[in-house]
């Protein structure tokens, strides 16, 4: 039986297991999104990451391997490793009441390209405009423009990631990533999943994780690799 503890050890590969196995790509013992959606590639035994990294790299040009502790294996002489991001992972353990100032809106389809456009702007190169399909969205606006919003990513029948936490460069420091993030975590708490995320060591943003209530468990790395 695979319990929580082994979905969090290795949330690439569960979630394309469960919640998002429509977008599941498969090569011999590795998964990978659909690249359209994402481009995350998951693994249980780095020597079978060889052969599947080139057939990826055939369908899109950078991806993500992610991995708790092993490292991926891939040939050198197609594929290059452009940088190693450690990271860590984050579980709610208690959640902080928050005081909303400003309205959230659930995001839909018209304004996918408004999300697309923000994310690209604070966290450029990291996310595909399909990657609204991997969850629900909220957002808050300023003079009918998009200035903040947080969005979920990867899920599986026990959690659920909060990701896309990015707030436009003039409307920083005003709460509004606190305000997304406490609405976001109640959602998925409504639906009766562990709301958990992702980043990376050193992210300015912990701080304000951790008063929200979320908690450190473990190293999460992610391996971004480019085709030759």
């Amino acid at each position: 039986m695979t319990t929580l503890e082994d979905r969090l050890k290795n949330p690439v590969w569960y979630a394309l297991q469960e919640t998002h196995n429509k977008f599941l790509i498969k090569y011999d013992g590795v998964q990978f999104y659909n690249p359209e959606i994402n481009n995350f590639g998951s693994f249980f035994q780095a020597n079978k990451t060889l052969d599947a990294a080139d057939k990826y790299s055939k369908i899109t040009d950078t991806f993500f391997f992610v991995s708790e502790k092993d490292t991926p294996a891939v040939h050198t002489d197609k594929i290059k490793l452009e940088k190693k991001i450690n990271g860590c992972q984050m579980i709610l353990d208690q959640l902080t009441e928050v005081d909303f100032i400003d309205e959230i809106t659930p995001l839909t389809e018209k304004h996918i390209e408004e999300v697309y456009k923000l994310i690209w702007l604070v966290m450029p190169g990291f996310y595909q405009k399909r990657g609204f399909e991997m969850g629900k969205f909220f957002g808050i606006f300023k003079e009918e423009k998009l200035v903040a919003i947080t969005g979920q990513r990867m899920q599986t029948n026990d959690f659920i990631e909060i990701s896309s936490v990015v707030t436009h460069p003039d409307f920083t420091r005003r709460g509004l990533a606190k305000q997304l993030i406490y609405h976001a975590t109640k959602d998925i708490l409504n639906d009766k999943k562990l709301p958990i995320l992702h980043t990376n060591k050193g992210n300015a943003a912990i701080p304000l994780y951790e008063k929200l209530g979320f908690k450190y468990t473990r190293d999460m790395n992610w391996w971004l690799y480019k085709k030759l």
